[in-house]
């Protein structure tokens, strides 16, 4: 079984850094509604939570150029 790491620290209100084994992002956006994430490695993602029986999730998620 492998060994995972992921610790997320509430920096600000609505403000949040993430770190696991590999990288680190930070996530901004209040708790229900959209968040922007940017992380280390140079992934961006765009995400929205949806109120609902569903629980509905739609994420978009861009890179860097070169990768």
């Amino acid at each position: 079984m492998p060994i995972t790491f992921r610790k997320s620290f509430r920096v600000f209100p609505g403000v949040r850094l993430n770190i696991n084994r590999k990288s680190w992002s930070v996530t901004v956006g209040p708790k229900n509604g959209p968040k922007w994430t940017r992380s280390s490695n140079g992934r961006n993602t765009t995400s929205m939570d949806l109120p609902g029986p569903l629980g509905y999730r739609s994420t978009r998620t861009r890179r860097r150029r070169g990768e």
